[in-house]
């Protein structure tokens, strides 16, 4: 009995030293430094608030990642993202504050290659034959090209901060079958709208996953809360302000967005 011990306690004392330094290995790096990476949906376009309207980037104060950073007050942020950008854009203009001790990056980008929003005006406006061509091509191109641009984004990404938390956040969709509202679209227009954005976040959380990111799906985190529904957060079509259309309003960035962020990342 006596030597079963003198066995057993170094044996405990190894695997104790063991299990502790797994768990200290598998702790979620502490966030201290947060990059926010995107065009429009990132900035806060839809929500009518802008540190400065004649700035192209059009960053303003309710956009989701500016909420985050308020509630995490301790944590150095830097908004790198801009309105109007592409995977193109993020690589070489916004990517280079992406530095290897970055703890957290949020990336939402794809949607400008495709040419969604001249797409969902062009629905708006032209026959229902008309939004099925344009879906259906700007689907081709999100297969095509968007896909290998966002590979080839999220591997540069992950190079310039190889230990960072990634959430690649995704685009909503816009319309909720059966929503009724003045200027509502018709149903084969509606339907083709819809099944151009599962495309998008289809070949998004696919490239996603691959890179080892986090994927925010918002076709779950609008749900109940696309255009014509009884609480919108988003935008519809603004004749006016066609850069306000189809974008994330104060809802849909604080509670679409923000709220599901932060509960990814603590």
């Amino acid at each position: 009995m006596r030597a079963f011990r003198v066995i057993a306690l170094p044996l405990l004392a190894v695997l104790s030293l063991l299990v502790g330094t797994y768990s200290a290995a598998a702790a979620p790096r502490a966030i201290t430094k947060y990059v926010a990476l995107g065009d429009s949906y990132a900035v806060g376009v839809g929500t009518y608030g802008y540190d400065n309207p004649d700035d192209p980037c059009r960053r303003g104060p309710y956009a989701y990642p500016r909420l985050w950073a308020a509630a995490h007050p301790s944590v150095a942020f830097t908004e790198a993202s801009c309105s109007g950008a592409k995977t193109a854009d993020v690589l070489s203009t916004q990517l280079p504050l992406v530095t290897a001790d970055t703890s957290l990056v949020t990336i939402q980008v794809g949607g400008n290659d495709a040419g969604f929003v001249d797409v969902l005006v062009g629905c708006t406006f032209g026959s229902d034959s008309d939004c099925v061509t344009r879906t259906q091509a700007a689907s081709e191109v999100v297969r095509t090209t968007v896909a290998p641009a966002l590979q080839k984004t999220y591997a540069a990404v992950r190079a310039n901060a190889p230990s960072a938390k990634v959430v690649v956040i995704g685009y909503p969709r816009i319309y909720k079958p059966g929503g009724t509202c003045f200027g509502q679209l018709s149903a084969p227009k509606q339907a083709a709208i819809n099944a151009s954005a599962d495309v998008l976040a289809g070949v998004t959380a696919t490239q996603a996953a691959a890179a080892g990111f986090t994927f925010l799906d918002a076709r779950t985190t609008f749900n109940g809360h696309e255009i014509c529904t009884s609480d919108w957060y988003l935008t519809a079509l603004e004749i006016f302000k066609l850069n306000e259309s189809f974008h994330p309003n104060k809802k849909g960035h604080q509670l679409g967005y923000f709220g599901p962020l932060n509960a990814i990342t603590g």
